[in-house]
């Protein structure tokens, strides 16, 4: 669905008063406020919804490009709500998941934070972002999820990059299934190879809904390529869906 930004209110799905633990993925990987990263009114507005149906705990969980320690970023970022966990990917034990594709795109292991399997709901909250040409939506959020550790010396991700990124978020997307997605299109981010500088737009719009369908939503609403995006319909059929 898509909102005005000023009209919207987060209206938790009924499934999350059974939940007894939930997972929010913002992207905060970097010491720099929205529309780089995910706005904490974003982050309270969410929290805020869960609360109303549940008082299950609330985990925030994300990782740096270069490896180190996410507490201080989170802390300049304001994500100090009460009664709330925050998470580094590097401190969390990493279980080896099979990609159920039968193919694989590109990889067919992925090493994923225990925290994710055991939580009971999962919410992708993303920036609008537009890196290099190429849509960086709820999908491209998850890839922070992964230990940059274990996927390249230098940080970063370069050898998920090296497969071709597009066909790792596509297993991606299929290995750790989110069940809500939100993109704060407040603002569009451009940039072209810094990733906390960069052209901002005006929108005006928040999107909500499967990650598939709002990251598509958002391609052909705004004209942003997302080619993952084709990765991922043709592989749907492996599934019937």
């Amino acid at each position: 669905m898509i909102y005005n930004n000023s009209d919207f209110v987060f209206k938790a799905p009924s499934v999350l008063s059974r939940a007894r633990r939930v997972l929010i993925k913002p992207m905060a990987g970097y010491p720099v406020s929205y529309p780089v990263t995910t706005s904490r009114e974003m982050m309270a507005t969410i929290i805020k919804g869960i609360r109303k149906v549940t008082d299950a705990d609330i985990l925030i969980l994300d990782g740096t490009p270069n490896g180190g320690p996410i507490s201080p970023i989170y802390q300049s970022l304001g994500y100090d709500f009460a009664r709330i966990i925050t998470l580094d990917v590097n401190d969390c034990v990493w279980v080896e998941v099979d990609n159920p594709l039968t193919k694989p795109l590109a990889v067919p292991t992925f090493w994923i934070p225990n925290v994710v399997l055991s939580s009971d709901y999962l919410i992708s909250v993303s920036p609008l972002k537009v890196v290099d040409g190429f849509g960086h939506l709820s999908i491209m959020n998850l890839l922070s999820l992964l230990p940059s550790k274990k996927y390249g010396t230098g940080g970063g991700w370069e050898d998920l990059y090296r497969l071709g990124i597009e066909k790792v978020i596509t297993d991606l997307y299929f290995t750790m299934p989110f069940d809500l997605g939100i993109i704060e299109a407040r603002q569009k981010f451009i940039t072209k190879d810094e990733p906390a500088k960069g052209e901002i737009e005006e929108c005006g719009k928040i999107f909500m809904g499967d990650l598939y369908k709002i990251d598509l939503e958002v391609s052909q609403t705004l004209g942003i390529k997302t080619n993952y995006l084709d990765l991922i319909k043709e592989s749907m059929a492996e599934f019937d869906l």
